[in-house]
């Protein structure tokens, strides 16, 4: 069945849609008001530093430490994600069994809890004395207050925006291309990542990104469990809410514009590939 397209124009030019200049003129501002302006006043206050404080800023041995533990255990977090993320989604689309409705709804637990208190629960779990931690720390493996637990903290707060973005493909996803596969004689491993692999892989891309970016910019529920210690487990937000503390607020926007920057830069990234990826799956 094909799509209906609604024109915003007829051939007269009259508009066909009732209410659509009020409605854009909202999302307009609200985009604007809540969006773009946080960000350019960003770009404005950093603009006020000279190219040499800009660069003294942000490539101290300190900040440089805070962004590679954050981009380091953002990227492996997302990877995480993106294999058990796409693992869940799968179970949940595919199989039908008791409890199926109350773990859909689990899956968004880190988006409703306030981050602290992830950050509060993950720690006391993860500490030498607590229910998981005390077991690893019989075998000589410490998590909390490492790069170890910090990646722990992201995978938790990352994993619904992949779950989320490659469910609804599964969900639309044709059997019929399946079926066609085993009676040309496809195995299941060949089925999957020949025939649906491919087609889920713009979302799951999507999603692995969305949850990078969640995990560089994350604070409440990694800042407990990190630890905090110099140069080993500062994560680059961290350093952000440091320099505001000291009142040094050109140096909290220098760090802060950089990480912009770099999730911009990977979302424009994971968009060009996931374009690329569909115009490739369509010829």
């Amino acid at each position: 069945m094909e799509q209906q397209i609604v024109k915003v124009k007829n051939r007269k030019g009259v508009r066909v849609i009732p209410g659509y200049g009020l409605c854009m003129g909202v999302t307009l501002t609200m985009l604007g008001s809540f969006i773009l302006l946080p960000l350019c006043s960003i770009f404005f206050s950093t603009s006020r530093l000279s190219v040499q404080e800009f660069k003294e800023i942000v490539t101290s041995p300190q900040v440089v430490s805070g962004y590679k533990v954050s981009l380091c255990c953002a990227f492996c977090a997302s990877l995480v994600n993106g294999v058990f993320g796409m693992i869940l989604a799968w179970v949940l689309v595919r199989y039908d069994f008791p409890g199926r409705r109350a773990m859909d709804g689990l899956i968004e637990l880190p988006f409703a809890l306030p981050t602290a208190v992830a950050g509060i629960a993950l720690t006391y779990l993860y500490s030498d004395k607590g229910w998981l931690g005390s077991l690893f720390a019989k075998m000589g493996i410490k998590i909390a207050y490492t790069p170890v637990g910090i990646t722990i903290a992201m995978v938790f707060v990352g994993i619904p925006f992949v779950v989320r973005a490659v469910q609804p493909v599964l969900e639309k996803l044709d059997r019929q291309y399946e079926e066609a596969a085993a009676m040309l004689g496809a195995g299941r491993a060949y089925t999957f990542f020949h025939v649906i692999l491919p087609e889920i892989v713009p979302a799951l891309l999507a999603g692995a990104g969305l949850a990078f970016a969640r995990g560089i910019g994350e604070y409440g529920s990694v800042v407990f469990i990190a630890g905090n210690i110099p140069y080993k487990t500062q994560i680059a937000p961290l350093l952000i809410v440091m320099k505001l503390e000291q009142y040094k607020y050109s140096d909290a926007t220098a760090i802060a514009f950089v990480l912009l920057i770099f999730s911009f830069t990977l979302m424009l990234l994971i968009n060009s590939v996931q374009i690329y990826m569909q115009r490739f799956n369509k010829g």
